[in-house]
Formats: C-alpha cells, structure tokens, sequence
C-alpha cells in the first residue's frame, strides 16, 4: 500500500458540519475515523456523508458488553457498509464470535460488503503502570496485548488495534494476513499528549503496523494539509 492509503484521519469533532469541513479541507484524506463522540452527535448522517464522497470509513465504536448485545450492534454497524469496525476483545471469546457472525450477517441483509472486524487490545492512553496498578492484570503489558490479540484471531477477527510498540510482536506471532491498525502515532515533530505507547508513522509500518490512526497532528495543525503532506514524505522517505 501507498503511504496515503495507510493513514486514517480521525474525526474528532461533534457535529457534522465540523467533520465534513475537516474532510473538504484534506480531500487528498482517503481514510476518516468516526468515532464515539461524532457518531453519537449525528448517527449514521455522517456516514452517508462520507460515503457519498467515497470514502473508506473506520467506525471506532468499541463495543463491549454481552454476546448478544454485542451481535446485534455489530449487525446494525455492518448495514452501513463501513470499512473497519472495533469491539474490545476483553469482551470474551463468545461475544468475538457472534460478533464476527452478526457482521456477516447485518452485510448481507444490506447487500453490501461486510466491515473487517478488529479487536482492541489494549487502549493507548494506558501504561505499564496503569495496567499493573489500575486494573490489576497481573501480566507485562506486551504479553497482555499479545493475548488479546489471540483471542481475536481464533475467535475469527480480521484484526486488531494496538499501539506501535506492541506491533512488532503481534505482526510475527499473528502472521501477514491479520490486520493491525495502530493508533498514539505521533511524528517526532508533534506533541505527544496523551499517548503514552508512541512511535513515528515510519516506524510504525517498518515495525508491522498495516494502518496508522493520525489524529492531532493533522487535524490540530495550523495548516493541516502541510503536516499530512510532511507525514507522507517522512512515511516515504523512512520506509524505502
């Protein structure tokens, strides 16, 4: 893949008039991220926008909870023909399994092509420190992710969420064929905030990471097209 068509672009902002603005503004942008905060701003309007400038969709909506529940969102989710589409894997085997059915399922029912489903592994903003402290896991925070990302793949998951400095280990212990999109990537240029398991775009990809989740350093920047073109070039440049 082209470094364009790697990154995705969060969509960050609360309403619909701010994302399709932000998308206008970088139509080179061929991947935008619809996440929690917009999605339950617009609902599926935001979708339809983007769909109908043709562009691949990653509705970032985490689910978690029941296997039931959790089918039936999935269901619902793959109608409207999105591209990527999260769960957290620490919603057990069961719900990973009914969730990569109901996907199957909600696609067929709307006739279009059903999203790759991905498991989260482990939120970015949470450290070694957290995981140990906070939640009380009792194993090293690459062992978990590498776990969590098993879990997915024989639950029959197209892929998983970590964050850069995981991939690495997951790409040679999961193989080629399963997707790994990595957001808290940061260029050495931009401000890390609250992304505490950082890379660089191009060590990201060198280190396995087939999709990169770009968000501030884009969309905060004063001139958000020259720091997407600057990404490109350094992603190029680091990667040949």
């Amino acid at each position: 893949m082209k470094a364009e068509q790697r990154i995705i672009v969060p969509l960050d902002v609360p309403d619909v008039a701010s994302a399709i603005a932000f998308v206008d503004q970088l139509p080179q942008v061929n991947f935008w991220k619809v996440g929690l905060e917009l999605f339950t701003s617009t609902g599926p309007a935001i979708l339809a926008e983007l769909k109908s400038r043709e562009k691949q969709i990653f509705l970032d909506l985490k689910f978690h909870d029941i296997p039931n529940t959790v089918a039936g969102a999935c269901q619902a989710a793959a109608r409207y023909g999105v591209d990527l589409l999260t769960i957290h894997a620490t919603a057990g085997k069961d719900a990973l399994t009914a969730a990569t059915a109901a996907v199957q399922t909600g696609a067929a029912q709307a006739g279009v092509k059903p999203p790759k489903l991905i498991a989260i592994t482990l939120l970015t903003s949470i450290s070694a420190r957290q995981l140990a402290f906070d939640l009380k896991i009792p194993l090293e925070l690459p062992e978990y992710a590498l776990s969590m990302a098993l879990i997915a793949q024989e639950t029959g998951l197209d892929g998983a969420v970590c964050s850069p400095q995981e991939v690495a280990q997951l790409r040679q212990t999961c193989g080629n064929d399963f997707i790994f999109v990595c957001p808290g990537v940061r260029p050495a240029w931009a401000d890390k905030a609250d992304q505490k398991r950082s890379l660089t775009p191009a060590q990201a990809i060198k280190a396995g990471a087939d999709y990169l989740v770009i968000g501030r350093p884009i969309t905060a920047a004063a001139e958000p097209e020259l720091a997407w073109n600057r990404i490109i070039e350094e992603i190029t440049e680091g990667t040949s």
